[in-house]
């Protein structure tokens, strides 16, 4: 095999990318990554792991404003906002180094620059630069950015108006910030910025925050967020952004039809991704996409023979997660391992704002709409002794069962380290536990963890401690 002849190339080094490649290289494959700008891609340099950073500084900040609650006493409390990116940046840059490492170590092939697809006698030949590269299989994992309306106005200028980017790197703390969408990431700068001293606004269109949680969830976010001083503006929409004067007058349509001005100096767009399809070569090679994503099937394979997709570029959801286990998935289907289509239902999702909230499987409701008839199970943090000695005590374990088969059907938090708690509830729904299982099971004391098997004993009328 030539120098420029591999197994498999994959289109983009982030987490679907990189660990896909690694997977390839285990199994006996010669491999590369074509990566345009860091290794890692927005993940570990710009998404997951340094806004991770920011929210564990603020995290901190809070205790140590309320230090007195813990019969501490403390100086003044300040921030030095450039430390705090430094930091931030630092672990990004850390981790994204551990992947060059870890790519080196099972020699896969990095090649730097950006790529275009050709059609060829099978896969579709890599083009960088002036050098052409082939392969058996073509793996893309081009990643995504972040969506802009340029028609309503709504496309950063990285001065008034930000995305994630330009919201990691504030180079002053901002008085003020309206935010304009409350998914996840969303959501996850509000909580960061307003723990941090600045008046929050979100603008959401749906009728709830965190609209993919289960609705009971959300409205204790909602709840929690009002009660820190967030103000929230649900079933809205953002008409225009004057950015005239010395900050920006955001006009927002309510959800009672006027028209209402929102004065702040930042507005960080956080209405969703787009995946990076343009510019590929994809519409010569007569890849399939659908709104801004390459179709595939459960195993990454596409419409072109020889051609492949995982991760963000792949459509929802969109976690680095996903992508690492799909690519996976992706390159051991390859390989001829005897591995299951890609399954959706079992991704758990997190939000690390404060109170953080996690989840996995169907909501309350999209059960009922399935056709389920339903036991829910719910076990609230104030019952729960780590978690008042914490001072921590206010969140909500749910959990929803099939009545007929016991299937956990799924499982929704909020509150205090339930971003960790939630794999619990994943591995059981991998296994296919049913409630019999998770109610014979010991969970340790004094734990958080306890909070889940009382949620699931509530769903059956055997809760102990409430």
């Amino acid at each position: 095999m030539s120098s420029n002849a591999f197994d498999v190339i994959v289109i983009g080094g982030g987490p679907g990318g990189y660990v896909a490649a690694i997977r390839a290289a285990q199994l006996g494959m010669k491999a590369a990554v074509v990566e345009r700008e860091h290794l890692g891609g927005i993940c570990l340099n710009w998404g997951c792991i340094p806004t991770k950073a920011l929210l564990r500084t603020s995290e901190v900040y809070h205790l140590m404003q309320h230090a007195g609650d813990f019969g501490l006493s403390a100086g003044e409390i300040g921030f030095d906002i450039d430390a705090i990116v430094k930091r931030s940046r630092g672990v990004a840059g850390r981790l994204s180094g551990g992947v060059g490492m870890l790519l080196k170590k099972n020699k896969v092939t990095v090649i730097d620059g950006e790529a275009t697809l050709e059609k060829g006698t099978g896969a579709p030949v890599v083009v960088v630069g002036k050098d052409r590269y082939t392969a058996k299989h073509v793996i893309l994992a081009t990643g995504a950015r972040a969506r802009t309306v340029p028609a309503a106005g709504l496309e950063p200028d990285g001065n008034k108006v930000w995305t994630y980017k330009e919201a990691m790197v504030p180079t002053s703390m901002p008085k003020s910030i309206l935010v304009i969408g409350s998914g996840a990431i969303g959501i996850e700068f509000a909580s960061f910025y307003k723990t941090m001293g600045a008046d929050v606004t979100v603008v959401e269109m749906m009728d709830r925050v965190l609209p993919v949680e289960d609705e009971e969830i959300s409205a204790l976010a909602a709840k929690a967020f009002k009660k820190q001083g967030m103000s929230l503006m649900t079933g809205a929409q953002v008409e225009k952004l004057d950015k005239s004067g010395a900050g920006v007058k955001v006009h927002v349509k309510t959800s009672k039809g006027k028209t209402e001005i929102v004065e702040v100096e930042k507005v960080i767009l956080a209405i969703g991704i787009v995946g990076n399809v343009e510019n590929l070569g994809l519409e010569a090679l007569g890849a399939k996409i659908d709104r801004g994503h390459i179709v595939n099937d459960g195993y990454g394979r596409t419409n072109v023979p020889g051609l492949y997709a995982i991760g963000d570029v792949a459509g929802p959801p969109w976690l680095a997660h996903k992508a690492s286990h799909e690519g996976v998935v992706c390159v051991e289907k390859i390989a001829g391992h005897n591995v299951h289509a890609f399954d959706k239902s079992n991704i758990p999702g997190c939000t690390y704002c404060h109170p953080q909230v996690a989840s996995v499987g169907l909501t309350e409701a999209k059960a009922k709409e399935a056709g389920h008839e339903v036991k829910v199970g719910r076990f609230p943090f104030v019952g729960n002794g780590k978690a008042i000695a914490l001072g921590d005590d206010q969140g909500l374990v749910k959990t929803v069962f099939d009545a007929k088969t016991g299937e956990l059907l799924g499982a929704h938090m909020i509150g205090a380290e339930v971003t960790e708690l939630i794999q619990g509830y994943v591995v059981a729904r991998q296994l296919e536990t049913t409630e019999a299982e998770l109610m014979h099971t010991v969970f340790p004391h004094p734990t958080l963890s306890e909070m889940m098997h009382e949620s699931v004993l509530s769903a059956y009328g055997k809760a102990l401690h409430i």
